[in-house]
């Protein structure tokens, strides 16, 4: 935390950041404060005299002491500077100073244009420094109420050009006296979006590439003697077959270095004293001593850490102040931290070969990538996943591992970073017991998911689970919220391991399915029926199936499975085999590996590709032959080279084909992939957020700022304030949501008045908190053909319910009959903005029958959602009753998400009930909850989480 010499400008910690640079490394970004005076002169030293030209336009070798004060004091409004650190020395700085019309300093309020300058030290450019502080000042900017910046640029200076023109702004461009001048607004646009997300991207996939392909790795904290963690890690490592160097490290080693034996590896006393540069460091000793190796591995340049020791936030709030500090100090030397309380990482790539973990057997090499938080289930999985498809090239080989533990700083979301574009990784397996960005995850899977299957199991499901060590902010929605999300952003949601490694095997070794049709074929009746009812109850479209005799021999079931891949009415085949009986009455002693060649040549001939999945009873040579790496084809002659497998014109591969023991597991991964299939289907046309003519958007924001500011006089705007009823139906109407006045009825005279305004019938209901909603209660009565009528129910319901001050009873008038439902817009905030949508009284508040969607939502997301309800049918003419306007019923969800998308401070919208009728709809009550709205980091300059 910095001051400034003047109390009225307040330093704004809330600009801080963490980010990721584009080779990977990481910088903190923070405001410039009045003690930064040392550090901005040694910044301006290394900086060369061309950098300085560039910057000043005249050579400049030194600041004087006036500049250091102009440089270092800000106002944080009109003024504002920002660094760059690593280590805590400046490497880039950038500030903005408010200018009016004439492009001189702003000395009236309202200016909305500044003009901007950056300065990068020249051993960092090229890491894309600037680009970041750009996207940060910009920020700031439009905190502060400036729209667009200015920039003069000598033509020479071809890398500042750059940052400004490829950032996406809309830009305006002019040369004059030798200058190029770029002015450009600052509000984002879909490319300025799509620039700052691309850059992450592939900033943070280089971040975890470093880790996963090091050139040398230290292990901090080895025994000289076999045996502990650290020595566990270099065994590990040697043993996996490491390409790059390594290196053992111990303060108890004696001076001038070592040998460790049996490894043969040499050995130091810190991480200082290793000669060569260090990619990578695990530390395996006691948390007390941790900051002192992280200060050697900084200082020593090492680019990443994984942090295997324990007694951080899992221990506590004292541990998770321990870990806080860990985190900071890591970071203020660029470096990335897995852990702590990490089981470590493991990429099999042939290149690398790196097993720095605790797991004693390097796994085969695959198409399978896997994240957990939980080394436990990490061990479990690679356990499982060896069981199934041992040695390089299996069906249950991964490409990467990384268990993250504490997950203080990498977490899932940089894995997918990493996956989205990582050719060695076809499938991301994900085991999470928190999510750090909810947001940011479902961003990051929706995009991953539309390149390659994501499969996520989530513990700690349950509110107040969460494992101590995870810091996260808290998510108010159900995890059934969660997961309806989740399937909207293309997840696959399983609930154990088992399910994570079985859709895992499906999805990394068969080609997408291109329907829900489904034959069944194999040599037992009873088998096929199972598996036909497992389809039924998936969903799925099984057909009638081909049983053979129980005799049947390999070619038979060769012969039947091609017959079943040709066949163009199944998009997917499920094979259900037994131990046959030969004429000996015994088993074929070769029946497994026969069988699994018959399958594989069937399968490997189909036009079009189509996946198959094989269900065994008692045939553990079958699973263990389709387990194994296909095998290799005859080498062919010197003189006659072929071409390679799998190019167009060689021989495929041989295909893996997933086993399973029982055919509901076979199946519920089948359908898995079917869903998937179909949600990357429809993704590519994922609808549009259409724009109404009668939006009144820039009208409602009005509206929303002078409520605000009178709501701010009497209550906490920092948290939701519901609006009063009338406010809240005026600024409904600005988006074409109509609610249907309601008018006070506090006598029967009054009651009666209202009738006769409105016209016969009517409806009285009670708006009493606790009969709100509830007309099982009897605070509801419909169809009042006149005075008579109404003076009676209103003698009811006092009479039975309570005086009228206590029943607050309202008089509306009748709407046509239709279908009760409920729309509700909130924001999460962790998860973002929700949809939700059910129908109204049982179905939703009882059994949770109620569809979400992520805002802002399309007009394919709404019809969808709509139509995902159990109940769905009531909409649709269930049991001869007349379908209602859901195409009325999809506008009003769109126009709420509009709403709520457009003003981040409406952060609830509640509508119930929406009665939907043949023909239109109405909406007869409605509240709306406003509030200051929080950062959306999300939505803002790219930074790195801090729990």
């Amino acid at each position: 935390m910095h001051s400034t010499s003047d109390s009225a400008s307040v330093y704004p910690a809330h600009w801080e950041a963490d980010v990721v640079l584009r080779d990977g490394g990481t910088a903190r970004i923070r405001p410039i404060a009045p003690d930064d005076a040392e550090r901005l002169v040694s910044f301006y030293e290394q900086v060369s005299d061309e950098s300085k030209y560039y910057r000043f336009f005249a050579p400049y070798p030194r600041l004087s002491d006036r500049d250091v004060h102009r440089f270092t004091h800000h106002d944080y409004v009109d003024r504002v500077g920002l660094a760059a650190t690593v280590g805590g020395e400046f490497i880039a700085t950038v500030r903005y100073d408010r200018i009016d019309e004439r492009g001189r300093p702003a000395k009236e309020p309202g200016a909305d244009q500044a003009e901007v300058a950056f300065l990068v030290q020249d051993a960092h450019q090229g890491r894309g420094v600037a680009s970041a502080l750009l996207e940060h000042i910009a920020a700031v900017a439009r905190e502060r109420g400036i729209r667009r910046f200015a920039a003069e640029v000598l033509p020479a200076n071809t890398k500042m050009i750059k940052v400004f023109t490829d950032a996406g702004y809309t830009q305006q461009r002019t040369f004059e006296d030798g200058v190029v001048r770029l002015e450009f607004d600052l509000e984002p646009t879909e490319q300025s979006m799509a620039v700052m997300r691309g850059r992450e991207q592939r900033a943070e996939a280089r971040s975890v590439q470093r880790l996963l392909a090091p050139g040398s790795v230290a292990v901090v904290g080895t025994g000289r003697a076999p045996g502990g963690v650290g020595r566990s890690v270099l065994r590990n490592l040697r043993d996996s077959g490491f390409t790059g160097r390594v290196y053992a490290v111990n303060h108890a080693f004696p001076e001038g270095g070592t040998r460790l034996d049996p490894e043969g590896v040499p050995g130091h006393r810190s991480v200082a004293e290793i000669p060569e540069p260090v990619d990578l460091a695990v530390l395996a000793v006691p948390a007390a001593q941790v900051p002192g190796v992280v200060r050697d591995c900084g200082e020593h340049g090492v680019r990443g850490l994984v942090i295997l020791s324990s007694g951080y936030a899992e221990s506590g709030p004292e541990g998770r102040e321990r870990q806080r500090a860990l985190l900071r100090q890591a970071r203020s030397y660029g470096m990335r931290l897995i852990g702590p309380n990490a089981f470590g990482l493991i990429n099999t790539a042939p290149e690398v070969r790196l097993n720095a973990s605790l797991a004693p057997q390097m796994p085969g090499a695959g198409r399978i990538g896997l994240f957990t938080q939980s080394g436990a289930i990490g061990i479990a999985l690679l356990s499982g996943l060896h069981r199934r498809g041992p040695g390089d090239g299996s069906i249950a080989g991964i490409s990467t591992f990384l268990s993250a533990g504490n997950r203080a700083d990498l977490s899932g979301n940089d894995l997918l970073q990493y996956w989205y574009d990582d050719p060695a990784t076809d499938v991301a397996i994900l085991y999470l017991e928190s999510i750090g960005d909810p947001r940011k995850f479902m961003r990051l899977a929706r995009r991953t998911s539309a390149v390659k299957p994501v499969v996520v199991a989530k513990g700690a499901r349950h509110t107040g689970t969460a494992p101590l060590g995870h810091t996260v902010p808290t998510v108010r929605i159900p995890d059934s919220t969660v997961s309806a999300l989740m399937r909207q952003a293309g997840v696959i949601r399983v609930d154990t391991v088992t399910e994570m490694a079985d859709a895992g095997l499906l999805l990394a070794s068969q080609p997408l399915p291109g329907g829900p049709r489904v034959a069944i074929l194999g040599n037992s009746e009873a088998l096929a029926l199972l598996t036909y009812d497992a389809c039924l109850t998936e969903g799925l479209r099984p057909l009638r199936p081909h049983v053979l005799d129980p005799a049947a021999t390999p070619a038979d079931f060769c012969t039947a499975l091609s017959a079943a891949l040709a066949n163009g009415l199944c998009d997917a085949v499920v094979v259900t085999a037994i131990p046959w009986v030969g004429e000996e009455g015994v088993a074929s002693p070769g029946e497994g590996a026969d069988l699994a060649a018959a399958l594989r040549e069937a399968t490997s001939s189909a036009v079009p590709a189509k996946p198959v999945t094989v269900v065994h009873l008692a045939m553990d040579a079958l699973a263990d032959a389709l387990a194994a790496p296909p095998p290799a084809a005859p080498t062919a002659p010197a003189e006659a080279p072929q071409p390679p497998s799998g190019t167009p014109d060689g021989p495929p591969p041989a295909p893996l084909i997933p086993v399973y023991p029982a055919a509901e597991r076979a199946v519920r991964s089948l359908a898995q992939a079917v869903r998937y299939a179909k949600w990357r289907r429809d993704s590519a046309d994922p609808g549009r957020v259409p724009e109404y003519e009668d939006i009144e958007e820039t009208a409602a924001g009005e509206d929303i700022d002078r409520l605000l500011d009178e709501l701010a006089r009497h209550a906490d705007i920092t948290r939701s304030v519901p609006l009063p009823a009338d406010d809240a139906h005026a600024l409904l109407a600005r988006y074409g949501i109509h609610v249907r006045p309601a008018h006070p009825a506090p006598d029967p005279d009054t009651a009666v008045r209202a009738a006769a305004r409105l016209g016969y019938p009517v409806a009285l209901k009670t708006t009493a908190p606790h009969l709100r909603h509830r007309p099982d209660l009897g605070g509801v009565r419909l169809d009042l053909p006149g005075e008579a009528e109404l003076r009676r129910a209103y003698a009811e319901l006092t009479d039975f319910l309570g005086k009228p001050a206590e029943l607050r009873p309202v008089v509306q008038s009748m709407v046509p009959r239709g279908v009760d439902t409920v729309i509700r817009a909130a924001i999460d905030p962790a998860a973002g903005a929700v949809l939700s949508f059910g129908l109204a009284g049982a179905p939703s508040q009882l059994l949770g029958d109620t569809a979400h969607r992520l805002i802002p939502a399309t007009d394919r997301d709404v019809a969808e959602q709509i139509r995902s309800i159990r109940t769905a049918p009531l909409l649709f003419g269930w049991r001869g009753s007349q379908p209602v306007d859901t195409a009325a019923l999809e506008d009003l969800l769109l126009r709420v998400s509009r709403l709520v998308d457009d003003h981040p401070e409406v952060v609830g919208v509640d509508l119930e009930p929406v009665v939907v009728a043949p023909h239109g709809l109405a909406v007869l009550d409605a509240t709306v909850r406003l509030a200051r709205p929080p950062a959306t980091t999300d939505l803002g300059p790219r930074r790195m989480p801090a729990y």
